[in-house]
């Protein structure tokens, strides 16, 4: 599952994605192959840390099992 990390929030993509203009037909992050097209990953500090990419927007994403 994804979800958008901000401040002190946890968002659902459908908040946030729904709006830009790098989303799917859907409203969706493009997420393919385990991982996010519109979006550039972010080196994990700790092995334990979930896969977070940057979005095009600014925003963080975590994929979270």
């Amino acid at each position: 599952m994804l979800v958008i990390l901000m401040d002190d929030q946890i968002l659902a993509p459908e908040q946030v994605c729904q709006t830009c203009l790098m989303a799917d037909r859907s409203g969706q992050p493009r997420w393919r192959g385990g991982q996010l097209r519109c979006g550039q990953a972010i080196r994990k500090n700790t092995e334990q840390q979930s896969e977070q990419y940057e979005c095009m927007m600014g925003f963080r994403i975590a994929y979270v099992e």
